[in-house]
C-alpha cells in the first residue's frame, strides 16, 4: 500500500478557504476526484465554490444537497459536484450515474459527505476534512488534505 500524503492548511476567513480550493482546481486533471467532509457549516460549499472557480466556472453554485448531483461543464473541466448527504445506501449512487462520472476524463468529481458512501469511493481519491476551531475564530478553518 502506497504511503499516503497529509496536507494541513489554516484558514481565517472564507474567502482564504475559497481561495485555497480555487488554487487545488487550477492544477487539477481530469478523472481527478475530491471527497469533503465536515460538520454541517463548516465550509463545504465555500470549498465547492473556491474548487468551480478556479475550474473556470462563473455561474453561481450551491451544494446540490436535494439533487444529489449538478454538473457543470462551462470550465476547463467539467465539474461532477455530488452531495450525497440525503443519500440511504451506496447502491442509490448507480442510479444517478455515479459509476458513469466518477473519474471521467474530461471532468473533476467533487463529493460532499463522501464518508456515507466511503465503500465506493475510489482509493486515488483525495480526501479533504475540514474543521472549525472556535477558540481560534469564527471564520477559522482547518483544511486535512489526504492523497495516495
Amino acid at each position: 500500500m502506497a504511503e499516503k500524503k497529509q496536507t494541513v492548511i489554516e484558514t481565517f476567513s472564507a474567502k482564504e478557504t475559497f481561495e485555497y480550493a480555487k488554487g487545488l482546481a487550477e492544477k487539477a486533471k481530469g478523472g481527478e476526484v475530491y471527497c469533503l467532509d465536515g460538520d454541517l457549516g463548516v465550509g463545504k460549499t465555500v470549498f465547492a465554490q473556491g474548487f468551480g472557480a478556479g475550474l473556470g466556472i462563473t455561474e453561481p453554485m450551491a451544494s446540490p444537497t436535494f439533487t444529489i448531483l449538478k454538473e457543470y461543464h462551462q470550465g476547463r473541466l467539467g465539474l461532477f459536484h455530488f452531495d450525497v448527504y440525503r443519500i440511504g445506501s451506496e447502491d442509490e449512487m448507480e442510479e444517478i450515474g455515479f459509476y458513469d462520472l466518477v473519474g471521467r476524463p474530461d471532468g473533476v468529481s467533487l463529493i460532499e459527505w463522501f464518508t456515507l458512501i466511503e465503500g465506493i469511493i475510489p482509493e486515488d481519491a483525495v480526501r479533504v476534512t475540514i474543521e472549525k476551531n472556535p477558540e481560534k475564530g469564527f471564520d477559522y478553518r482547518r483544511i486535512i488534505m489526504t492523497e495516495g
